[in-house]
Order: structure tokens, then sequence, then C-alpha cells
């Protein structure tokens, strides 16, 4: 699991160094607990953000990152009290083997995780801030959740992420989105996935209709948005010959 504070930048630089470090205590006093409860334990915090490790099913991930973001929704209105800007975070969560152990030299030493698993966790959780979703995670992950429709949940796109070469499939889970924008996208599911559906048969004319009417609900729907958008670059400028859907991010 990767998390990370939304608009770090923006919020900082409005507060002295002190303040700066008694929001991320405050953050993260209250989120750190939600993993240990989950099964979890943290690897490591990086400044406004944590890394951490679940050792036992991907539910336990799941479940801990949708607690996180209601205790930052509880967060949000103790600062509200004080006039103080909202924040959010972004989660990015993904399944497979690595090690855990010490790197360093002599004079500094420090334990670390390394693995292929762990950067692809990183990329995860950087498209949450382009799709606008709360929880981001790989389709291996999804597909090793005991009940992945006790989730609120939809897929949402094939991806070659930066320093990748295989694409991946993400998914969102939405439980931990604030309750309209959860009811939102849950209402437009069925639109959204059957744009999606047109847009890989490519009949991006009839998939720029469905998106459009996810986006008439939900005008906030970065993802409907995003589809939207390549339907009209593809409808103008035609589609390449090998194109397979899968699409390749420059940046993290």
């Amino acid at each position: 699991m990767f998390a990370d504070v939304r608009g770090w930048t923006a919020l900082s630089e409005s507060m002295s160094p002190q303040d700066n470090f008694n929001f991320i205590n405050g953050y993260l006093r209250r989120v750190s607990p939600m993993i240990k409860e989950h099964n979890g334990f943290i690897d490591q915090y990086y400044g406004d953000g944590v890394m951490a490790l679940f050792p036992g099913v991907p539910d336990d991930a799941v479940m801990a990152a949708i607690a996180m973001h209601r205790v930052v929704d509880e967060y949000n209105k103790e600062r509200e009290t004080y006039g103080l800007l909202p924040m959010g975070i972004g989660v990015g969560l993904h399944l497979g083997d690595l090690m855990l152990g010490i790197i360093g030299s002599e004079d500094r030493m420090q334990g670390a995780v390394v693995a292929d698993a762990v950067n692809l966790a990183a990329r995860l959780e950087g498209l949450t801030r382009i799709y606008g979703s709360s929880v981001t995670l790989s389709e291996l992950t999804f597909s090793h959740l005991r009940d992945p429709h006790k989730y609120m949940h939809r897929f949402v796109d094939k991806l070659r992420v930066k320093g990748k070469n295989q694409p991946v499939s993400v998914y969102e889970v939405y439980d931990g989105d604030p309750r309209p924008v959860a009811v939102l996208k849950e209402q437009t599911k069925a639109d959204f996935e059957e744009g999606l559906r047109l847009y890989y048969d490519r009949k991006f004319s009839e998939s720029s209709v469905k998106f459009n009417q996810v986006l008439q609900n939900n005008p906030k729907d970065k993802a409907a948005r995003i589809y939207l958008e390549r339907c009209a670059h593809y409808m103008v400028r035609g589609v390449p010959e090998d194109w397979t859907g899968v699409e390749t991010l420059a940046k993290k």
C-alpha cells in the first residue's frame, strides 16, 4: 500500500514548518491505527506519505484503505471548525512478492522493501490523481479479493505506467469516497461500463454518448471525461491498426 496526501504542496505553502509537522502528525496519528487494525504494518513514512505491507489477504489492505478515508473525513470535519482547508488522500494497492531487508553501508543502514511490486503500487497511488479515485488497485489484487462484489468498484483502464513494459488493468474501489460521490458513481456505473465496452470495440461515437450520459449525472467524474476526450481524439485522428486500448503514461 502507498497512501499520499493530495494537494500537499498547496496545503503546506500556507503553513509554517511547525504547522506542517502538526498537520502531518495529526494525519498520521489517525490513519496509522487503521493499518494496524486491518492486519497491516507500516514499513516507512515518507513526508506526507505512508508505505504499508499486508502479509495476509488483499481484503485487509482494501478495508484499511476504506477506513483511512473515513478517518480523514472525520479529520476534515475537525479542521473545518478551525477554518482550515480540507485534505484528501489517494491509496494504491498491488499484490506481489517482495523482500524486506537491510540496505546501506557501514556508516548508515536502514530497513527497506525491494521488489517490482512495490514500484507498481506507488504508480497505482499516483493514478488516483488522474482518475479522481480514492483507492486504485491492480487487476491481480482485485482478482484475489474474497468477494470483489462486496465493494463498490469499477474497472478504470488498461495502462502501461511509467517505467513498466507490461500493461496493467486498473480498478477503483469507491467505498471510501465521500458518500454523495460514491452514490453517483454507483448510479452511473452501468453507463460507464457500457461506454467502456463500446470504447474497446472501437465504437467511439456510441461510446462518447454513454460517457456524456455519465457526465450529465456526475460532472466531476474524471475517468468518464478522460474517455470522452479519447473518443473525440480517435474519431478525429483515426485508430492505429495495432491499437489494443492500452494507454501509455509518460509521467508518474
